[in-house]
Order: structure tokens, then C-alpha cells, then sequence
């Protein structure tokens, strides 16, 4: 089973090819030029370098958010024009929990943060000691002090990642010291893990129609127009 395998959801844009269980390819790119500038780009190398014909793939996957507005949109666009024009079905991951799966074995718990503004972050609390995701908590847009004490609720020493790591880790230290965070190896979305879940997830793949994007809250123009 071959799948093309997209995140765009934060800072972090990144693709790659999953071949039944090996990584063929990925490319990632954790930089300034903005998502409609390196998508497609970042696809059409990975093609060429992999001598790959998408006309070969079985699937789409794509990271369907929360996160950054603007990415969430270029990223399901992209994999619903792909999908479209190959006739495939794509497989929409949470972005939450592929960031997660960066850290498939950890003996704590596992909590991704996205930078949301506004002294908000978009999360989930997860367990994954036995290589599996288990949810322990909703998805959440919520103030990261609110973050902080429901998760003392669950444990008082867990493993943070994901892109609000460098905004609030020393408000997470001043809550609790025994917190710590993942290297940076592991920190930000892979395409690879998006692929890995999509895997387990086939019997969740949607049309290119069908597909929806998790928001969780309203973009900042519709709230600030009061809608």
C-alpha cells in the first residue's frame, strides 16, 4: 500500500511516501517561505527523486488539523486537488495525534502543543507507552494555564512537544519542574507519522468532498466580526 502523506497545519510543512511499512521518502521544511510556496515544490521532488508515478499511489493522508488557519486550507486543498485528479481517497490524521506518534513508546505522557495565540494552544493528552495512541483527554483550544492544570489531574511529569513548546516552556517549568520536552529531532510535524497512523486508519478514508478540516475555534476575522 502506497500513500502520499502531507502536514501543513503549523510551522512545519512537510510530505513524504509510505510504502507498506518503510519510509520512501520525506521531505520537510521548517523555514520562512509560506506553505502555497513549498507544497507542491516539496512534492514534485520527492517525485522526481523517487522515480514515483502517482498514478501508483492507493491513497491521500493528510493532517486535518487543528492548527494554523491558512496551512490547514492549503493542505487539504492540495490533497483534494491531488485526490481528485488520481481518483483516490484521502486520509484525514489529526494533527494532534501524529504529533504525538513522534513519541510512540514514552513512559509518560505525551502532550503536543500548538502555538493558537493569544496565551491559547491547541492540545490533546495522550498515552503511548505500548506504541498506541490512547486519548486521555478532547482535543482543546484552550489558555495554556487551564492546559496545565488539568493535566496535573492526570500526571506531574509529562513529555511536551509540537511548536508551543519554545512560547510557553518556561511558564510550564514555573507550573512544574518534572515536566520535560522532546528533542528537536521529534518536536515538530513529520509527514512520516501522519503516514504511519494513516496506515491504521484506511478504513477512515473519505473523498476528496467528504473530507473536513478540525478547526476547533473560529478563524480570528469571524470573531472579530462577532460570527
Amino acid at each position: 500500500m502506497k500513500i502520499l502523506t502531507l502536514d501543513s497545519t503549523g510551522l512545519v510543512a512537510s510530505a513524504a511516501v509510505m510504502d507498506d511499512e518503510k519510509t520512501t521518502a520525506e521531505f520537510t521544511i521548517n523555514y520562512k517561505k509560506t506553505h502555497s510556496q513549498t507544497l507542491m515544490p516539496m512534492i514534485e521532488n520527492i517525485c522526481e527523486n523517487i522515480e514515483l508515478d502517482l498514478k501508483t499511489l492507493d491513497y491521500i493522508a493528510c493532517a486535518s488539523g487543528p492548527g494554523s488557519f491558512t496551512g490547514l486550507r492549503i493542505g487539504a486543498a492540495t490533497a483534494k486537488g491531488l485526490a481528485h485528479g488520481l481518483g483516490l481517497k484521502i486520509i484525514p490524521v489529526p494533527t494532534l495525534d501524529a504529533l504525538a506518534y513522534n513519541l510512540p513508546f514514552s513512559e509518560r505522557i505525551v502532550v503536543p502543543i500548538m502555538d493558537a495565540r493569544r496565551d491559547q494552544v491547541y492540545t490533546c493528552f495522550f498515552r503511548t507507552s505500548d506504541g498506541r495512541l490512547e486519548k486521555l483527554s478532547e482535543y482543546m483550544a484552550e489558555n495554556i494555564d487551564v492546559v496545565l492544570d488539568a493535566l496535573d489531574e492526570i500526571t506531574d511529569s509529562a513529555v511536551f512537544l509540537g511548536d508551543g513548546v519554545p512560547v510557553f516552556k518556561e511558564r510550564i517549568l514555573q507550573h512544574n519542574n518534572k515536566h520535560c520536552f522532546a528533542p528537536a529531532c521529534a518536536n515538530m510535524q513529520r509527514a512520516a507519522c501522519v503516514g504511519a497512523l494513516a496506515a491504521k486508519m484506511t478504513d477512515k478514508a473519505v473523498s476528496g468532498d467528504e473530507f473536513e478540516i478540525l478547526y476547533l475555534r473560529k478563524s480570528q476575522a469571524e470573531r472579530e466580526m462577532g460570527l
